[in-house]
């Protein structure tokens, strides 16, 4: 129930927060539907402000006021807080339930409208239960989306069953925080709350991309003017464009395996590096469920300066003096509502640590937008702040630098060349990226500056590398592409609008070109994640329950280099767990794995000893028959040198403490 309470509160918070960006009449005159855009809003912002309070309170309680349970204190703390503020203002805006209600249906939109957003939740709702979900007492991940949900659940258990102040990594415990871990918190704050894992993950997760496909939808109709746009956008991005498709089955028909192939393949199709991962389809959207948040932040932000975007290109000049005029002139320069620019930079910036990826791609985009808008210093104002706010975040978490900026050419092309990187977009995209740069010839000067601005982060991706795995930089092309579906969503609309036959096949061989590669990933997504696909973890383990209950914040558990078990969900400080993890962050997991493996391999109980201190290692766990990096691992050695503190029932594993 307290849970439930947190996400109200969130939303009634949200929406004294959004007031100042989104003014009712201001939206009303565009003609869209204010009831859903003021709720996702009130929802991403309400979320984001209310969530902080409490991981600053809790810190705060934690570490300077050296309390075991900070949470407890934190919720009461904040939730009182707020709730006491809202009755406030309610109380003097002399708000009755009649009157809210009288407001919303004024603004309520169509029917067929909410039947659609309803549909909506409901799919969007049941897959991520799908993938992710609690029966028997198990808790069941799919096996395309359990590797990434191994350090998200681990984060989470963290902070609901342990006191992660300050901020850790679990997979590579007594260090800092280079991961952005913010939506971690908010659903580790749930489950603390009452809300089962599952619930509080998939609950928040299904919100925040319901919000992103609403605002996806509102941006392609506020464009197009059309329903169908809007729906076909969402439609293309959960459906994504490629070529995989099309070779895949070329291949299969000549070999004339090919409806056999179709119906017991398990796995991602593709042809280009690492397509087989699945990097470029929906499956992103189920295993960082984070991504979703940020991308409603930024929708709604991209809301909001569409305004500015929209008075810009409304100058009746043309050609190189409109452009000109773009820079040359006060009006492009001078504010025009510098305390929307600030709140709006300020909520960026606070999004930082729950998706940066995100908050970089929506910098860039709005970048594109101060480029062809008057009102630049506005957009200034919200660069400044986000940094700003960015730069805080990173100082209190962060030992050194978040990211480390480095020019990386042609992203994952074979060949690191412009034909080379545009063959590469045609086989991951189809015509999305390349066929839009036709598009533009075709659009109206607010729709092609739009457009050229939703291409920046993709420009990025092939330029410049955050992070030691360039492979993350994906995310920002697909951020790219889900902006773009709403060209294409409404080049589809155009052609059926047509009176000509040949213009509605046209459009229907276009929609089917656009989402038939990502419906068979849709399908393989379904396969690989049925009860014969998925990984379980036992919820009631003994293991689990000692864990949380013996480890405090400041120890660290030397163990095998787990992903996702009944270990990692105890929420303890593993010295290394899955390399891979704690690598793409940024943390040398290779010296660490070089002292695991004297540790787990020495004949020396001199050295395990100092090894062990210098690490500050407080357990070890061993398990039968394990090896450490394809090496024997010598258990003779640690019971000789430390005493037994625990093992397990069915004597699998064993634990030995370092400082008894």
């Amino acid at each position: 129930m307290l849970g439930y309470i947190y996400l109200i509160l969130a939303v009634l918070l949200g929406r004294e927060i959004t007031r100042p960006l989104l003014p009712e009449q201001r939206i009303k005159e565009k003609g869209v539907t204010p009831c859903w855009i003021t709720f996702f809003a009130a929802f991403g912002c309400g979320i984001l402000v209310l969530t902080w309070a409490v991981y600053i309170a809790a810190w705060l309680f934690s570490v300077c006021g050296g309390m075991e349970k900070p949470l407890f204190a934190a919720n009461l703390l904040v939730l009182a807080a707020v709730g006491l503020l809202l009755t406030g203002i309610y109380y003097r805006r002399k708000c009755s339930f009649k009157k809210i209600k009288e407001n919303i249906s004024r603004n309520f939109p169509p029917r067929k409208e909410i039947f659609f957003f309803l549909i909506l939740f409901a799919a969007v709702m049941w897959i991520m239960f799908y993938v992710f979900h609690i029966s028997g007492g198990y808790l069941y991940s799919g096996f395309t989306v359990f590797g990434d949900y191994a350090p998200h659940t681990a984060m989470m258990r963290s902070f609901s069953l342990g006191n992660n102040f300050p901020t850790q990594y679990p997979h590579f415990g007594g260090a800092d925080v280079k991961y952005h871990f913010m939506f971690q918190f908010l659903t580790g704050n749930l489950e603390y709350l009452g809300m089962p894992i599952d619930v509080g993950y998939n609950l928040v997760s299904s919100l925040s991309l319901w919000g992103f496909f609403a605002m996806l939808y509102s941006l392609a109709k506020r464009f197009s003017k059309s329903m169908a746009a809007g729906v076909l956008a969402v439609v293309f991005t959960v459906f994504r464009s490629g070529t995989a498709f099309f070779r895949f089955a070329f291949e299969h028909l000549g070999a004339g395996d090919l409806w056999e192939t179709l119906s017991q393949n398990t796995t991602f199709i593709g042809y280009t590096p690492n397509e087989n991962w699945g990097l470029w389809n929906f499956n992103v959207y189920l295993n960082q469920r984070h991504l979703g948040f940020g991308l409603l932040l930024v929708a709604v932000l991209l809301w909001i300066f569409m305004e500015w975007l929209e008075e810009g290109c409304a100058h009746e000049e043309k050609g190189i003096l409109w452009l000109r005029n773009r820079f040359f002139t006060s009006e492009a320069w001078k504010c025009k509502r510098p305390e929307t620019a600030l709140l709006a930079g300020l909520l960026l910036g606070l999004c930082s640590f729950w998706n940066g990826a995100a908050v970089i791609a929506g910098l860039l985009i709005l970048a594109g937008f101060a480029v062809f808008s008057d009102g630049k210093l506005d957009y200034l104002i919200v660069a400044v702040v986000t940094i700003l706010f960015s730069e805080i975040q990173s100082k209190m978490f962060v030992s050194g630098s978040v990211v480390t900026p480095s020019i990386y050419l042609g992203f994952l092309a074979e060949e690191k060349t412009l034909s080379g990187v545009a063959w590469y977009l045609f086989e991951i995209s189809g015509l999305v990226f390349l066929g839009v740069l036709v598009l533009v010839f075709f659009m109206k000067r607010m729709e092609r500056a739009a457009a050229v601005s939703m291409l920046f982060p993709t420009i990025f991706a092939f330029l410049i590398s955050l992070t030691p795995d360039v492979n993350v930089n994906h995310k920002y092309i697909m951020i790219s592409y889900a902006f773009l579906t709403i060209f294409w969503a409404d080049a589809v609309c155009r052609l059926f609008r047509t009176r000509y036959l040949i213009g509605k096949l046209m459009g229907i061989l276009l929609a089917m070109s656009l989402t038939v590669t990502g419906i068979y990933d849709f399908v393989v997504v379904l396969k690989d994640n049925d009860s014969g696909h998925r990984v379980a973890v036992n919820l009631e383990s003994g293991l689990t329950a000692w864990l949380s209950e013996n480890l405090g914040k400041n120890d660290l558990i030397l163990t095998p280099e787990y992903s996702m078990n009944e270990v990692t969900m105890s929420g303890v400080m593993l010295y290394l767990g899955w390399p891979y993890y704690a690598w793409s962050a940024g943390y040398d997991t290779y010296y660490r794995a070089e002292q695991a493996v004297v540790m787990y391999t020495t004949d020396s109980s001199q050295v395990l000893k100092e090894t062990v201190e210098k690490e500050h290692i407080t357990y070890i766990l061993y398990e039968d028959g394990m090896k450490f990096e394809e090496k024997e691992c010598r258990e003779d050695v640690i019971a000789d040198t430390y005493p037994l503190v625990y093992e397990s029932d069915d004597g699998r594993i064993r634990i030995y403490g370092t400082e008894q």
